[in-house]
């Protein structure tokens, strides 16, 4: 049985495959994305809390979901180039995934049981559910859409400490 996220690999936004296990040693941040939400100002945030930490130990992981409402209707290419426009997005983006039911990124079906949501669900609710991984690759916590960056700061400053 999978046991740590360093066990999954994902095709980033340019079409490479790339093995979660180079980001071994790492804290990290995964986080289901979209471009047309009232949450994509997140971007603004996730990207600051990257430039701050990456240096200390910090890898941000965004994956962009289309599952909520349509709101990532682009492609690669498309989605790419409006992080970098207009948030300036140097952290890792992949490729659009599903992170619910049966045909979800096996990542995202391993860190849904692994960190339940709201009254024990698995299921991800909405875009900017995020995911906090310790160094050794375990899933620490789920945080709500809603929670910005900002909150989340403090659990990963204890974790680079």
């Amino acid at each position: 049985m999978t046991s740590k996220v360093y066990d999954f690999s994902a095709i980033d936004i340019k079409g490479q495959s790339v093995a979660l296990s180079s980001f071994k040693g790492k804290v990290l941040l995964i986080v289901n994305t979209a471009s047309k939400c009232g949450l994509t100002p997140q971007y603004e945030g996730l990207e600051k809390l990257y430039k701050e930490k990456n240096g200390q130990g910090l890898e941000i992981l965004g994956f962009p979901c289309n599952q909520f409402a349509g709101q990532e209707p682009g492609d690669s290419d498309g989605i790419g180039q409006f992080c970098q426009l207009n948030y300036g997005v140097t952290f890792q983006m992949f490729e659009k995934v599903k992170v619910n039911g049966d045909d979800a990124h096996d990542l995202f079906k391993f860190l849904r049981a692994e960190a339940k949501g709201l009254l024990g669900s698995e299921k991800i609710k909405w875009n900017f559910t995020k995911f906090l991984i310790n160094q050794d690759g375990t899933v620490l916590k789920r945080y709500a859409p809603t929670d910005k960056p900002e909150k989340i700061a403090k659990d990963i400053e204890k974790l680079l400490a």
